[in-house]
């Protein structure tokens, strides 16, 4: 499975916007901070604002800002907004395709391989839900070099 750099872009911008203080800043600016396309960034942006994470202000000393606290945002909920929340794996049911389809029985229980990929794609999801970005910004917070280093280049 891959998820698109949206996803990476989206969760630094976040914790980048904890760490202004919580005015608005403008998408050019929170682009430069990492050296990123300000007209993709904008668009996780704006998926952001979408999903609640983000509010837009407008105006000449306008920008995004964090919509809640960091303590509750999850790292589900920051895929969700960029990637959807549809189901990774589809299950086709090649078991009922070709030779095999036509000598085996119809099957009358779910498919197995279906139901395995539903658990770890569950487990994941779990796992995404159970970390808030204020755990990522604790981490982040132990590495005073990064964090001096973003809030000079948001200032």
């Amino acid at each position: 499975m891959r998820m698109s750099k949206g996803v990476e872009w989206a969760l630094h911008t976040l914790l980048n916007l904890h760490m202004t203080g919580g005015g608005p800043v403008g998408n050019a600016q929170l682009a430069a901070v990492h050296g990123l396309s300000s007209t993709y960034l904008n668009k996780q942006l704006q998926a952001l604002v979408k999903a609640g994470l983000l509010t837009s202000v407008p105006g000449a000393r306008g920008g995004f800002q964090l919509a809640r606290p960091l303590d509750r945002i999850t790292l589900l909920d920051v895929v969700e907004a960029i990637e959807g929340d549809a189901r990774i794996f589809h299950c086709a049911e090649i078991r009922c395709c070709g030779r095999v389809g036509e000598i085996a029985p119809a099957p009358t229980e779910p498919c197995p391989v279906k139901m395995a990929m539903v658990r770890a794609e569950d487990a994941w999801r779990q796992a995404l839900a159970g970390q808030t970005l204020a755990e990522v910004h604790a981490e982040l917070e132990r590495r005073p070099e990064v964090t001096g280093a973003v809030r000079t280049a948001l200032s």
